[in-house]
This record gives structure tokens, C-alpha cells and sequence, in this order.
């Protein structure tokens, strides 16, 4: 049911994109009838051809120029509603400014195409990067994850999908294989009015590949670390998913699984602790020796805060050659300038866990 719907909505999106008249020039449908068929089997493959890089043509000047790209997210605030709240817009605001910068350490292209991005009314927990760097971050966002260390990796991710160019590829890839399957009944449909409405519809509903979603992944994981946010977020995120949603690839095949997820972040992290810090099952290691099983705290799970500290001690092995020593600092465990957790609930005291900690760094 779910693939005749899409070739539906295939369908009638080309009828309205290749007999518009779009803002950036109209696309003419030539008819070739003869003994009452509309085109021949070569006919419909030449067309097919023709149509497709057309329609790229079009989503092209969407994703690339000034004028499309703010016609595509005036035409998503429309379609998805907006979010005034001035508390939530603010924090968007912060995370979105950080993560800019943490890409611009790797990738200076992303201040050539600056993202546009809102917050829209959807209670679910998710995000979405389309065409021309255009942003939607859903509210339930701000209600699934507890802080924005774990909302960064989330933001780092879609904008790792813009800075490939991934919607695009997505779109192009969907198109080769639609317009020629749907071109006879394309070539029928006459002018239809709200094409925008329409591109956006089908680009909205295309889903990227399994190597795209790792690909993104991975470059959050390089732009959060050249944040000031907590690289155990990363895994954190997926753990939070994991405890909520279950393992996501049974509703989303082309996604990697949560777990997979989380573990490529937790092998990331040791080696960017270069390998001195591990993380099994929510039980942290250092040096290859347990140090701790942090107690649940507040909504955030042992295993979710556990990827915390991971972060936290990563962070010491990343950019120390030789670990300081661990003291106590009120309810907080510290390492030179870099705390390592807060001790709370059933965790041990602060002194008992920095005087484990000396004993295996």
C-alpha cells in the first residue's frame, strides 16, 4: 500500500512540475499521439531522459540560488507551521551557532550556503535537512532530550546530510527510477497549480541510504568535537532513542539500528581518547580497568549518563598527553580544569571515585 501511494504521489507531483509555470521558467510538454497511444515504448524512455533533467533542473535552482532557497523554506514554514516560543528559538538559536562553528573548523564551505531553520508545532522527536540548506527541527525535540549537548549531535547530524548535499542526491536518485514508470500518466495531467507544493510533497517523503545516515553520523561526530559540548552525547542520543523507541530500523529500514548507532559513537570516542577510555554496556572503563556504573539520575538512565562521562574522560585523553591527577570539588569529580561527573543519587562519593580514578589513569 505504502509503494502505490508513493507512485501516486510520484505521479501526480512530475504532472504538476513539467506542465507548470514555475517561477524560474515553465517546462513545455510535447505530445506525440499516434493510432491513439500517447507515446511509443522509445518515445516514453527519450522523454523519461528529458523530463528527469528537467525537474532536476528546477530543484537544482531551489537548492542553489539565494531566491529558491528562501522560496523553499517560506514554502516549508507554510506546510509544517511554525513555533514562536522566544525560550526554545533561543536555545535553537545558541546550538545552531555552535555547531555552524564546529563545522566551519572542518569544512569552512558551510558559511557559503548559510542553513535557514525553524522550530515546527510536531510533538515527535525529530529533524529534518531539505534542499537548499532548510532546516525543520520538530518540538519534540526539546521534550525527548534533556540537554543540548544531545540536541547538537541531532542538529549535527542534518546539517552533515546538508553539507554532502544528500536531499538532492536523494531526490535525483527517487526521480531516475520514477519519472520513467510514471511519465504516460505525467505527460496526461495538465497545468496544476501550487508546484512548490507539490516538489515539496515528494522531496518531503524521500528517504536517504544507509550510507548517507553513516556518512552524517560521522561528520556530527567530527563537528561536535570541535564544539564545547559533551562528545559522549553522541552515544547518549542513541541510547535515549534506544530506551524510547526501540531498535528504529524495524519501522525505518534504510537507518542503521540504535544500537549500531551508539556503538559506532562509543568506538569513536575510545579512539579519540586514543583508546584510553571504553564504554561496555553502560559500565565506563579507563586504561582497559572498570571505573564506574553511574547511577541513574533525574530522566536520564545509568547507561544514557554513562556515555556522559565517557565524554568527559575522552575529553582528558584527547587533549592531554599526560592525564591529571583526579581530585573532588564539591559533588563534582574533576580532572585538571575538565569535570568528569557530578556524583548523585547511589554514585559513590566524589573523593572515593577521584581516588579510584588516580589508581587507573
Amino acid at each position: 500500500m505504502m509503494e502505490l501511494w508513493k507512485n501516486r504521489l510520484i505521479g501526480c507531483t512530475l504532472a504538476g512540475l513539467l506542465g507548470m509555470g514555475a517561477a524560474f521558467g515553465s517546462l513545455p510538454i510535447h505530445r506525440a499521439e499516434a493510432g491513439g497511444v500517447l507515446v511509443d515504448v522509445l518515445g516514453t524512455a527519450i522523454a523519461g531522459t528529458m523530463y528527469r533533467d528537467k525537474v532536476m533542473g528546477v530543484y537544482k535552482t531551489y537548492n542553489n540560488t539565494d531566491k529558491g532557497r528562501q522560496e523553499w523554506f517560506e514554502q516549508m514554514k507554510k506546510e509544517e507551521g511554525v513555533v514562536e516560543d522566544e525560550y526554545l528559538n533561543n536555545r535553537l538559536d545558541t546550538i545552531m551557532g555552535n555547531v555552524v562553528a564546529g563545522i566551519g573548523a572542518v569544512d569552512p564551505t558551510v558559511y557559503k550556503k548559510p542553513y535557514n531553520y525553524f522550530i515546527s508545532p510536531n510533538d515527535d522527536a525529530n529533524a529534518y535537512c531539505t534542499i537548499g540548506h532548510n532546516v525543520n527541527v520538530y518540538r519534540g525535540i526539546f521534550t525527548l532530550f534533556p540537554t543540548d549537548d544531545e540536541i547538537a549531535v541531532v542538529i549535527g547530524h542534518e546539517l552533515g546530510h546538508g553539507q554532502k548535499d544528500h536531499p538532492i542526491q536523494g531526490v535525483k536518485k527517487s526521480l531516475n527510477a520514477a519519472v520513467l514508470a510514471e511519465m504516460a500518466n505525467a505527460a496526461t495531467g495538465g497545468i496544476a497549480g501550487g508546484a512548490i507544493s507539490q516538489l515539496y510533497t515528494y522531496t518531503r517523503n524521500v528517504h536517504l541510504s544507509k550510507p548517507m545516515e553513516w556518512e552524517a553520523d560521522n561528520l556530527s561526530f567530527d563537528y561536535i568535537t570541535h564544539t564545547n559540548y559533551n562528545p559522549g552525547a553522541t552515544a547518549a542520543v542513541w541510547q535515549r532513542f534506544l530506551e524510547k523507541y526501540g531498535d528504529m530500523n524495524v519501522r525505518w529500514s534504510d537507518h542503521p539500528t540504535c544500537t549500531e548507532r551508539r556503538e559506532n559513537y562509543v568506538k569513536k570516542l575510545n579512539a579519540w581518547s586514543n583508546k584510553h577510555v571504553d564504554n561496555k554496556d553502560g559500565v565506563v572503563y579507563v586504561n582497559k580497568k572498570e571505573f564506574i556504573t553511574p547511577s541513574a539520575s533525574g530522566s536520564m538512565s545509568s547507561k544514557e549518563r554513562s556515555y556522559f562521562v565517557m565524554g568527559n574522560l575522552a575529553a582528558v585523553y584527547h587533549n592531554n598527553k599526560t592525564a591529571p591527577e583526579a581530585y573532588a570539588s564539591g559533588d563534582t569529580v574533576m580532572m585538571g580544569e575538565q569535570p568528569i561527573m557530578t556524583c548523585t543519587g547511589d554514585d559513590p562519593s566524589p573523593a572515593e571515585v577521584a581516588a579510584k580514578l588516580n589508581k587507573i589513569k
